[in-house]
């Protein structure tokens, strides 16, 4: 079912080869068909994320079924659905979760991982929305189980992700920590709610956690990072402490110690989000809706966007992002049909 006649194909954004951001190319392919389940949505916007970047390196290949086309979250116009879908409707402006396919004029996206734009959202900072709070609330506040009153430690704190997590870690009630790069990353984190914001370059940040928690540690540490940052993580991760790891910049290998970890009782865990299954990710969504989004609504949280590129400089889009000169999110944006 459509609410009018659809093109037969559509710009979209290929890799074309492993490597750099040039590999990155305007192309043209056949309008992707919403299977049963599916909607198909006319993509207003795209955000960029860090797997993007690693797809297109070669290094982080779409599941099974998915789509080549790089790009994990959209936002736009629901213009047909498959069958079996309900809660969505035709017309209805959405923000989606994707497992690819994002880089394009249309795309699929199951009909459980959409959610509805809050009123305070323009439909491109919308676009910046799904990747990050998906993330942050399975792995902080269901993996990583953070309480009110405890403490979080969020590396990477001025990119999309802690930016989403500083401000919902807030929100729910912890004391948040984190680490930034330059004196107005580390501003920034504090605007959003840090108590502190440590600069990692010229700081240690195990020193300056253990100072500020009188020794005990941080409850819960969302990493980044990965290789030698993971046995300084643990170091100042407080007794019953859980680790929660999503990426890893510095390396998915480290050597560790773990009579430390026995004798604390820490959880070291982490998770990906993009081949879990979509009922798993409806689940998610379900949760976002109900819990996050009036926070949207109301302005207690906000998407942290930095720049804008037209689809077709998703190349330039991908060097901002290698730069790590951002602050929060980048984001394509596709001009009106």
């Amino acid at each position: 079912m459509t609410t009018a006649p659809l093109p037969a194909t559509m710009t979209a954004i290929e890799i074309t080869a492993p490597g750099g951001p040039e590999q990155l190319r305007p192309t043209t392919r056949p309008m992707p068909v919403p299977r049963a389940g599916d909607v198909l949505i006319e993509v207003a916007a795209a955000g960029v994320n860090r797997p993007d970047v690693i797809q297109r390196l070669g290094h982080y290949a779409p599941p099974p079924g998915a789509s080549d086309i790089p790009g994990l979250e959209v936002s736009g116009r629901v213009v047909a659905l498959g069958e079996g879908v309900v809660g969505v409707a035709l017309g209805d402006e959405v923000c989606a979760l994707l497992t690819g396919g994002g880089y394009a004029e249309y795309c699929v996206a199951p009909a459980v991982q959409c959610l509805p734009i809050p009123a305070t959202l323009s439909l491109v900072e919308a676009a910046a929305a799904p990747e990050t709070f998906f993330t942050v609330w399975h792995n902080v506040f269901e993996r990583g189980a953070l309480q009110p009153g405890e403490t979080l430690l969020v590396h990477g704190g001025s990119s999309g992700i802690g930016t989403t997590a500083i401000q919902l870690g807030r929100a729910f009630g912890a004391r948040v920590f984190t680490t930034a790069g330059d004196a107005d990353k580390c501003r920034v984190c504090l605007e959003l709610g840090a108590e502190r914001a440590i600069h990692y370059r010229d700081e240690d940040f195990v020193a300056v956690v253990k100072d500020l928690t009188r020794g005990r540690g941080v409850d819960v540490v969302l990493d980044m990072v990965g290789g030698d940052y993971i046995p300084r993580n643990l170091d100042c991760l407080a007794a019953d402490g859980r680790h929660v790891s999503i990426a890893f910049l510095r390396g998915a290998k480290v050597t560790l110690n773990l009579m430390p970890v026995m004798l604390k009782r820490q959880t070291l865990t982490g998770s990906t989000l993009r081949a879990r299954p979509v009922a798993e990710k409806g689940r998610i969504a379900d949760v976002l809706r109900d819990r996050v989004w009036p926070l949207l609504a109301n302005r207690t949280v906000k998407v942290v966007m930095h720049r804008t590129f037209p689809l077709t400089e998703a190349a330039e889009a991908h060097r901002l992002m290698e730069s790590s000169a951002h602050i929060g999110k980048i984001v394509l944006t596709v001009p009106e049909r």
